[in-house]
């Protein structure tokens, strides 16, 4: 049985590993700063809303918070893994598209060292960056017309290593310390109708640098049954070790010349984040949480400026009902969850107005659902996450693009029971 589980998680992690060879993303707006963020949320997260600063749990990890960490049970060895398909739906006025992509989201693994220490170590996301779309534009006074192309690919990942301490049994703090890298790429290509030269402009980023997080959670038991979690979170912001370099080309179709080529180190930034939660939980059977994020982005550099981001919020409610933890009975030992979440966005973006050249970017509005199907085989707690969620991303000024998005997020944990000792009679 455990060859049999082993097999369905490589084949898991193969189609996931295959799937993150595409593009993830596919949106115009992730032309600007360092294009779509990734909150280090989880399948079984995301059909709550996307909350997790007060959630403990052990039988998934939750990287949301370092100090959820020591929920981790004794004797488990938790592995997760997770992967989305999306279905987007564009339009600018008249003008509409689609696209459909996939995504290898994140792995991850988690255990304890000691009755009071957990240990978490994962991949995640921290930014993706794809698109690829045509405007064409009549040059003044003349008959010649250009198209212009706009493409992007790239991101950034990071690789994270993260301890939980348990302070007091109803007190636990943690740490999460990432290598931050990945490339983003960012290209231009105006070309006349009339057979003239293209032009290419470009902008290539490259990045190796770190990310810090912080956590603290505290459990206050109500009575016998309820009890509150506080939990407390903070990134560190800080000017990235990045290597940036604008260059322009002119080709005629056989042959390049460089116009002119600039770089620059350390000229991009990431933002000093906070979150707060607050969970209710009766028994075993109902969590509900509600969270809050700010992320600093107003002064955090962008080529040396510090005019191009706002700060960004995010407030997510969630809920997760498990009708009874054992019985014969399947369908009651499934984990029924559903969500939501309203963000603003940290980017700003070209406007049609001349009086006002940048406007705020597009907001976001998203619901979910999903279960939690229980995999109890060879006495270990895994669990197979599949959670549905409709994003609305609107404009901030009428005509702009919009975008409805679904989203198939597939989490499989694995909760093995590696450090049982069995006793013979």
């Amino acid at each position: 049985m455990s060859s049999k589980k082993a097999l369905i998680g490589a084949l898991f992690i193969a189609v996931s590993a295959a799937v993150s060879a595409q593009s993830s993303v596919n949106s115009p707006y992730t032309r600007y700063g360092l294009g779509e963020t990734f909150d280090q949320v989880f399948a079984n997260n995301a059909a709550m809303g996307g909350v997790g600063y007060a959630l403990r749990s052990d039988l998934h990890i939750n990287p949301m918070n370092p100090a959820s960490y020591t929920a981790v049970d004794s004797l488990s060895f938790m592995f997760d893994t997770g992967m989305t398909l999306k279905s987007s739906n564009f339009q600018e006025g008249n003008y509409k598209s689609n696209a459909k992509n996939a995504s290898f989201d994140y792995i991850a693994m988690q255990f304890r060292l000691h009755p009071r220490l957990g240990m978490a170590i994962g991949y995640t996301p921290f930014s993706t960056v794809g698109y690829n779309f045509d405007r064409s534009k009549n040059i003044e006074n003349s008959e010649v017309t250009y198209t212009n192309n706009f493409y992007g690919d790239g991101g950034m990942q990071q690789i994270f290593a993260g301890l939980g301490f348990k302070i007091l049994d109803n007190l636990s703090v943690g740490a999460n310390i990432a290598y931050l890298y990945g490339k983003l790429n960012y290209q231009t290509t105006f070309t006349p109708n009339n057979g003239g030269d293209q032009t290419i402009i470009y902008n290539q980023m490259s990045v190796s640098s770190y990310n810090a997080s912080f956590g603290l959670q505290y459990t206050q038991p109500l009575n016998k049954n309820n009890s509150l979690t506080l939990g407390l979170a903070y990134t560190l912001g800080h000017v990235l070790n990045m290597h940036y370099t604008h260059g322009e080309q002119v080709t005629d179709g056989s042959s390049y010349s460089a116009l002119q080529t600039q770089s620059t180190e350390d000229s991009y930034g990431i933002p000093h984040s906070f979150g707060v939660g607050l969970a209710w939980k009766y028994r075993k059977n109902l969590t509900v949480e509600a969270d809050y994020t700010l992320q600093k982005w107003e002064d955090v550099k962008y080529n040396n400026r510090t005019d191009m981001y706002q700060n960004r919020s995010k407030i997510a409610v969630g809920a997760e009902l498990l009708p009874k933890e054992y019985g014969r009975n399947y369908f009651s030992r499934i984990r029924y969850r559903i969500g939501a979440y309203y963000s603003t966005p940290y980017l700003k973006t070209p406007s049609y107005n001349p009086n006002a050249a940048w406007v705020n970017g597009p907001k976001e509005y998203g619901i979910s659902a999903g279960f939690g199907f229980p995999l109890n085989l060879n006495m270990a707690n895994n669990v197979l996450s599949i959670t549905g969620q409709y994003v609305r991303v609107a404009p901030s000024v009428s005509g702009l693009l919009s975008e409805n998005r679904f989203e198939l997020k597939i989490g499989l944990t694995f909760n093995e029971r590696w450090f049982m000792k069995w006793k013979v009679n």
